[in-house]
């Protein structure tokens, strides 16, 4: 690393302890159980049980494993950056405010950046501009999804976000000073650093912004006893069919120009990569974007069929799973690649340090 760098240097994961099962999801919504194992790719997920496990809670519980993860303390933190589900404990609120001060992070300004399941790779694309330009040195990042909630089974118009599940990530990412070598001086950042993160690029396809929706909430229909009474506080695609018309034939193509900008920006190319941590999506899809990157979707990828999609938790969920796994070495070449909904696809690079 040098002092230009921005470091990784501590992560976690949340998820509740519920479980649902594929096999309960293909019951309630009528879909064959091999069509929500196999093509879905969902053998299961975690959901948060009523009243527990909101956004800020998760959220508090990876937070703590990442600055544990980094060996920092809540008050050495500048930022505490929220990218998580716009579906959380309140309406109007500051859930980045709230997991600030539940940390101990009193010396953070705390913040939000909403992009769907596009969240991570631009969040770490925002702070890691931020912590460059300084006076920063530190900051939080956490993102939380509990949008199962929000799934009604029996509505086969929604049927892709059947694979939502619940949990949370948080990173620790750092600006490096320097080795700072004095004796008995702290490990610098150099030294505890997980990755290094590198460049970042995106692209947004504005037509799709009204293709998935929850129909009341808002303002153009505020909630009221007629809006529950007709289910429309549940997510929905009015016209599905329209959507995949005019999906299938740009997201392949989006997702590998944002793939191949952002390799090339951070000086690298497809054959340079070692791990794609990407959005949780239909396992043919999944393995054919691997494929298009000219990496093995069995051994440099990790198919979330255990957690289903966690909205920008996804891409920390496989990471995780693949350190756990050995998977990553130091001097790996890592992929952050999301899409979500609006629709933006974005990619991060970071190169791992071990």
């Amino acid at each position: 690393m040098t002092e230009d760098d921005v470091a990784l240097t501590g992560y976690g994961v949340y998820v509740p302890d519920d479980v649902v099962t594929g096999e309960a999801i293909a019951a309630e919504s009528g879909i064959p159980e091999a069509v929500v194992v196999e093509k879905m790719g969902l053998r299961e997920k975690r959901v948060c049980p009523p009243g527990e496990d909101h956004a800020s809670d998760m959220c508090v519980n990876a937070g703590e494993l990442a600055l544990a993860d980094s060996g920092i303390d809540a008050s050495d933190l500048d930022l505490v950056l929220y990218h998580g589900s716009e579906y959380k404990d309140f309406v109007v609120w500051s859930a980045a405010a709230d997991v600030a001060d539940r940390l101990g992070a009193e010396n953070a300004y705390a913040t939000e950046s909403y992009t769907l399941c596009a969240g991570a790779p631009i969040a770490f694309r925002q702070v890691r501009a931020q912590l460059l330009a300084g006076p920063i040195d530190a900051a939080l990042l956490v993102s939380a999804s509990r949008e199962e909630d929000l799934v009604d089974y029996t509505n086969e118009r929604s049927s892709f976000m059947f694979n939502f599940g619940s949990g949370a990530s948080a990173a620790v990412l750092e600006a490096d000073p320097g080795a700072g070598d004095d004796d008995g001086a702290a490990p610098s950042v150099a030294d505890r650093a997980r990755a290094t993160v590198q460049e970042s690029a995106a692209i947004t396809d504005g037509s799709f912004s009204r293709d998935v929706v929850m129909p009341a909430g808002g303002s153009v229909e505020p909630p009221s006893h007629s809006s529950v009474d007709a289910g429309l506080h549940s997510l929905d695609v009015p016209d599905q069919e329209g959507m995949k018309e005019r999906l299938a034939p740009v997201s392949l193509p989006n997702y590998l120009e944002v793939a191949d900008e952002a390799l090339e920006r951070s000086g690298f190319d497809r054959s340079d990569l070692d791990f794609v941590a990407v959005t949780h999506m239909k396992r043919s899809f999944h393995e054919t974007l691997l494929e298009e990157l000219g990496v093995d979707h069995e051994t440099d990828g990790y198919y979330l069929d255990e957690y289903g999609h966690v909205q920008s938790v996804d891409q920390l969920l496989a990471v995780g799973e693949a350190v756990d796994d050995g998977r990553l070495e130091a001097g790996d070449v890592v992929l952050f690649l999301a899409a979500g909904t609006g629709y933006t696809w974005a990619a991060t690079v970071l190169t791992w340090e071990g």
